[in-house]
């Protein structure tokens, strides 16, 4: 399939981003094969799904992450502050969200750390993956030069790929140098030029993050193996599976 559709932190256009329910809602999509999360270290070292270094803007928790134990994490709401139905959702583990996609979906895992606030992410996230046999279904993803560095020293095997909001000259020598055969780029980063480029040298590309229809179509024009990260999937299938206007125009004609 083209232009492969990607749930960011799940089908969080809908459910509380990076919850068990988003992770849900999108396997429930024929059409996502991958979902996009991020992953820190609580306190005591458990690998957990979460965006934000600190805790205020989803959940009813104040503080950082990282100086937050497992056991505090779990007892937490995660889901009244995007909408009420949601009330109690928890903060998910890595190990559980593995759990629940292995052999249904693919991962991409952001390794969301900056400098070294997580020593040790990159080791008890492989831990996680490599327990449950998953090398072959997950990239692990990361603004983070250090981190992807690390991830390959410890799993040489292991898929990377950077983040960037940028547009260097020399991007393809970078992504060399990393070992990284995945990017996910700011999608007004993105042209024909250096899709063709990139794509070439075996590299995956993914667009981020895309919820308005006419710019994903337009995208769609760059290149077939652009995949597509949007918090809204269903957006995603109305521009590249369902029929376009013009042919429902014709189907109503026919069997009037």
């Amino acid at each position: 399939m083209d232009h492969l559709c990607v749930a960011h932190r799940g089908f969080s256009g809908i459910a509380p981003e990076n919850t068990i329910a988003a992770f849900k809602l999108a396997l429930e999509q024929p059409f996502v094969h991958w979902i996009e999360l991020d992953v820190q270290l609580s306190k005591d070292g458990v690998p957990v799904v979460i965006h934000d270094f600190t805790l205020e803007r989803t959940t009813n928790g104040m503080g950082r992450v990282k100086d937050t134990d497992w056991k505090d994490l779990q007892r937490l709401d995660a889901g009244s502050w995007k909408n009420e139905q949601y009330h109690g959702e928890p903060i998910p583990s890595l190990a559980q969200v593995l759990d629940l996609c292995r052999g249904r979906v693919s991962l991409n895992i952001e390794l969301k750390t900056a400098g070294d606030i997580y020593p040790g992410l990159e080791k008890a996230v492989l831990r996680e993956i490599v327990m449950r046999g998953m090398e072959g279904e997950v990239v692990l993803t990361s603004f983070e030069r250090t981190a992807l560095r690390r991830a390959k020293e410890l799993a040489p095997d292991i898929r990377t790929g950077l983040i960037i909001d940028a547009r260097p000259n020399d991007l393809a020598k970078q992504l060399e140098n990393l070992r990284c055969s995945f990017l996910s780029m700011g999608y007004p980063r993105l042209d024909r030029k250096l899709l063709k480029d990139l794509t070439s040298r075996g590299i995956t590309v993914m667009a981020w993050t895309v919820d308005d229809r006419r710019i994903m179509r337009r995208l769609s024009t760059l290149h077939p193996e652009l995949m597509i990260c949007t918090n809204w999937p269903d957006r995603w299938e109305q521009v590249f599976l369902l029929p376009k206007p013009r042919i429902w125009h014709y189907i109503r004609k026919l069997i009037r």
